[in-house]
């Protein structure tokens, strides 16, 4: 069934057509395995398979929904996307094997001229007006470059964007109900199926012929410099201003590495010597890093200017989070409908339950590291014990650190929803807060212990060079599984996000044989 939305008269152009991919397998094994066999493609599929899945015509942006959504849900999605949104097109899909359904979403060009004009897009101006950017505008089209061309003056991170900004300001009118769903006046209708669940996923959808060629150009590129303006052009400023300071931190780490080389040669055997050096390589040290911090605002700010976003005003008011529960009250400021959650009962959660969470987290951490060392020693105590079985204390102790981690970002996870912040702002940074104290503690704390308590540095260069060898283990097998994730998502003509492609391309570089010479 597929529903597309012409935007024209007061209902949409409905053909039926049949639900792909068809079956092959007789009617009994397909109720019984078919969708198990397609789930268990994905973890099979490679990337290269991947990569030459057919792609989705006309398709900017999809929305998969859960197979137990029901049809009055969707139309009653549909209505009012076609109603708010006029702009868009929209086109309903079903998944026979998974029961799913889809909307692909899309928008013609005359439209995106006028939502790129909503949103205050930044576009390059032709040179005989003046080069540089500037805000668009549809009355002063003429002005900007490529604008002949429909296929050349929208990137697809820039036609998505426009598209996500309409669905995000989808918002419901008083008194609007879905179900058992209760929507306050102004409030985003997207977002809040999204977190109840009825929304499944809304991401982007990739092109065939750009991936092909940042992968040729960035990922299998070998000591070039990095495409940022085609990665700019396709995952957006924030993806592309990481791999612009991951890139030059990369290279200025070049310097003390230089430096420390040449100490480390000129260095004699005596201590006053390596006391020399060392003081030496800490000055040197303290004045890189400063320069280092000066050379990157100003190329920080360089790229900002030119993509566009240097300045760029902050948001003034923004929007909750689609998880944030509590009362409905009237707000004190607006006068709107709006919910409240007293501070106070955060405060107590954190107090009682978050914090003495994250103490018996990090003793259990600590309480075994101490049964690993105990255990070492006990090893070492018997003489006639293979060599190979001296570093199970060890392997165990780097297994456990990569376990906790994985354990411990769940936890974290659940107690950030339990304290229900309000804004996504502070979600995330008191998210932050608890991810990086377990892990700098869960990495680390083996390492103070032996340098610092035991002093030994022989065992310290052993679990140092342990817990680096484990952690690239876990790097390659990631690496060997997620384009098999990746592929999963491309069923029929559906892509996975883009987050994950970046991720593939992290993993790629971290599989690459040179990858010691510019990954931190």
């Amino acid at each position: 069934l597929i529903l597309k939305d012409t935007g024209v008269g007061n209902s949409p152009l409905i053909v039926f057509k049949g639900d792909s991919p068809c079956s092959s397998l007789p009617p009994f094994l397909d109720k019984l395995f078919g969708k198990r066999l397609l789930q268990a493609g994905r973890y099979i599929m490679s990337h290269k398979s991947w990569m030459k899945t057919v792609p989705t015509e006309n398709c900017d942006v999809l929305m998969t929904f859960s197979d137990q959504t029901d049809d009055h849900t969707l139309l009653w999605l549909l209505n009012h996307m076609r109603l708010g949104i006029p702009e868009l097109i929209i086109q309903i899909r079903h998944h026979k094997h998974t029961r799913a359904h889809a909307f692909f979403v899309t928008a013609t060009y005359e439209n995106l001229l006028r939502g790129a004009e909503e949103m205050g897009l930044r576009k390059s101006v032709k040179p005989e007006f003046g080069g540089g950017t500037q805000s668009f505008s549809c009355e002063e089209d003429y002005i900007y470059e490529n604008i002949e061309s429909e296929l050349c003056f929208f990137t697809s991170q820039e036609r998505q964007s426009i598209i996500k900004h309409w669905l995000d300001n989808l918002r419901a009118k008083q008194g609007e109900v879905l179900h058992n769903l209760h929507f306050l006046e102004g409030q985003p209708i997207i977002p809040e199926l999204r977190a109840r669940g009825v929304i499944q996923q809304v991401f982007p959808l990739h092109e065939r012929r750009i991936l092909s060629q940042l992968m040729k150009s960035w990922v299998q590129a070998v000591c070039e410099k990095q495409p940022l303006d085609d990665i700019n052009d396709y995952f957006g400023v924030k993806i592309a201003m990481y791999f612009a300071w991951l890139g030059f931190y990369t290279t200025s780490m070049l310097y003390p590495a230089v430096i420390g080389f040449v100490l480390w040669i000129l260095t004699e055997s005596d201590q006053t010597s390596r006391d020399i050096c060392c003081v030496v390589f800490a000055l040197f040290n303290v004045v890189w890093a400063t320069l280092f911090l000066e050379r990157w605002k100003r190329r920080g700010a360089e790229l900002a200017y030119k993509w566009g976003t240097l300045d760029t005003p902050n948001e003034s008011l923004e929007e909750p989070r689609p998880q944030f529960r509590g009362v409905k009250r009237c707000s004190p400021i607006t006068g709107t409908e709006e919910f409240y959650y007293p501070p106070w009962r955060r405060r107590v959660f954190m107090w009682l339950v978050s914090l003495p969470i994250c103490i018996l987290c990090l003793c259990f951490v600590f309480l075994a590291m101490l049964i690993c060392f105990e255990l070492q020693e006990f090893v070492m105590g018997i003489k006639e014990v293979p060599r190979l079985a001296r570093f199970i204390p060890k392997i165990m102790l780097a297994i456990t650190v990569t376990a906790c981690d994985e354990v411990y970002r769940k936890i974290a996870c659940w107690l950030n929803d339990m304290e229900n912040y309000r804004l996504q702002s502070a979600y995330e940074k008191n998210l932050i807060i608890k991810m990086v104290l377990f892990q700098f503690v869960n990495s680390y704390l083996s390492l103070f212990y032996i340098g610092f308590y035991l002093k030994d540095m022989d065992r310290l260069k052993e679990v140092s060079s342990l817990k680096k060898h484990s952690f690239h283990s876990f790097q390659k097998v990631s690496g060997l599984l997620l384009p098999g994730f990746c592929g999963g998502a491309a069923i029929d003509v559906m892509k996975c996000p883009r987050a994950a492609v970046v991720k593939c391309a992290i993993i790629s570089l971290l599989q690459h044989p040179a990858a010691a010479h510019f990954i931190p």
